[in-house]
């Protein structure tokens, strides 16, 4: 499912950032889009955590086939020592775990995150064990599809800006955010472009 809001989001930030507009120019057949699946979003992004995404990709792909599928009750059944297996640290295992268990119990409830804002989800999904800003953030992006995330800790975020914006000179999160004020309210769009001028094949959660 792509966002309906993708093509406005395009075009508002095609008039105002020349930088935006010659990457959206060079990807003009590809978008955002969510599996829709809040669980599987978060346990992708465990997955993924330091480590690169080839990496990842790899320990995901041996993960979904030992669970057959991306439940929590499946998770939870698969248990500790298979999911080691797939390639996963412990802590890792231990994060999926206990996420599993908190959607399972429903202290994580994803159908009540329609009427919340941003922070709010934001505050609730990093009571979990594992699951830190930057987790959150992606699932606001890939699995709920919001439009004004800016992910501030994301190395690939840092990098493109870097290389866009500053001639590969180090940014700090200061200037990002300046930055990405003429990115209102699509900070979200401007985030998954910059990502395709590092990586054209886009990253899903």
């Amino acid at each position: 499912m792509i966002p309906h809001y993708w093509s406005k989001a395009k075009r508002s930030l095609a008039r105002r950032d020349p930088v935006l507009a010659s990457v959206i120019r060079a990807h003009p057949s590809v978008a955002l889009r969510s599996r829709g699946d809040a669980f599987q979003t978060l346990a992708r992004s465990i997955v993924g955590q330091q480590i690169s995404v080839k990496a990842a990709d790899s320990v995901w792909r041996r993960f979904s086939e030992s669970v057959v599928v991306v439940q929590p009750a499946m998770v939870l059944e698969t248990g500790a020592l298979r999911l080691r297996e797939c390639g996963l640290s412990q802590r890792k295992v231990e994060y999926l775990i206990d996420l599993a268990g908190h959607f399972a119990s429903g202290a994580v409830d994803p159908a009540g995150w329609t009427v919340l804002d941003d922070e709010i989800v934001i505050e609730q999904l990093t009571r979990v064990r594992g699951v830190g800003r930057w987790t959150a953030e992606m699932v606001l992006i890939f699995g709920l599809l919001r439009p004004n995330v800016l992910p501030l800790d994301d190395l690939g975020l840092q990098r493109a800006v870097s290389l866009r914006y500053f001639a590969g000179r180090r940014v700090s999160v200061r200037t990002i955010r300046r930055l990405a004020l003429n990115w209102e309210p699509w900070r979200s769009v401007a985030t998954w472009y910059l990502w395709r001028s590092l990586d054209p094949v886009p990253v899903e959660y």
